[in-house]
């Protein structure tokens, strides 16, 4: 069931490794019908190869140089759902670029949560550490302000679902976009 119309606008998701992103970014595009991009699917799709080879193969400065054009490849008129790699933060021309898509989301969640969530599946390079809590502890301090700072909207995962993340962000997108519109003109009346 499609609970929204066509807007001007995209739906970014940024967040930390964990916070949802991917998940969340499904259920948005089934409610609203809106394509969605991926980044980290969009440069996955370009090396070829899983984030955590192109990290080993080519550098993260690749990877991060990747994202970018991944982003600058991405049309900032069209109404999109765009979920972000939890790094996308860390280039200020990025920041600018999400900027422009439309509302930015930040999806949170307490670092217990984040950390259990990122560590599921084994296969995230920047974890590949001799201690992974650490280097998540480190990474996720650095990202907190550039996630404040650019975000739009925030919203807690720690105890939601995906969909109800999905509805909730819907929720505050709207009052948002009411809250963003330019008042209407008051007409002149003639005297």
């Amino acid at each position: 069931m499609r609970v929204m119309n066509k807007v001007d606008q995209s739906i970014v998701l940024i967040g930390m490794m964990g916070a949802g992103k991917s998940a969340v970014g499904r259920c948005l595009q089934w409610r609203t019908g809106f394509e969605q991009f991926d980044t980290d699917e969009i440069v996955r799709s370009r090396f070829g190869m899983p984030i955590s080879e192109i990290f080993s193969t080519h550098s993260e400065d690749k990877f991060r140089e990747a994202e970018t054009e991944a982003l600058r490849n991405l049309s900032p008129d069209q109404g999109a759902i765009i979920v972000t790699g939890g790094g996308i933060v860390l280039r200020e021309e990025n920041i600018d670029l999400l900027k422009r898509f439309g509302v930015v989301v930040w999806l949170e969640a307490d670092e217990k949560t984040l950390f259990k969530r990122a560590s599921r599946t084994g296969d995230r390079p920047l974890l590949q550490r001799k201690n992974p809590r650490r280097a998540f502890t480190t990474m996720l301090r650095a990202r907190l302000p550039l996630y404040a700072k650019i975000a739009d909207i925030r919203i807690d995962t720690s105890e939601l679902t995906d969909e109800e993340v999905a509805v909730a962000i819907l929720s505050k997108f709207k009052k948002y976009r009411r809250k963003s519109r330019p008042a209407s003109p008051i007409p002149a009346t003639a005297r």
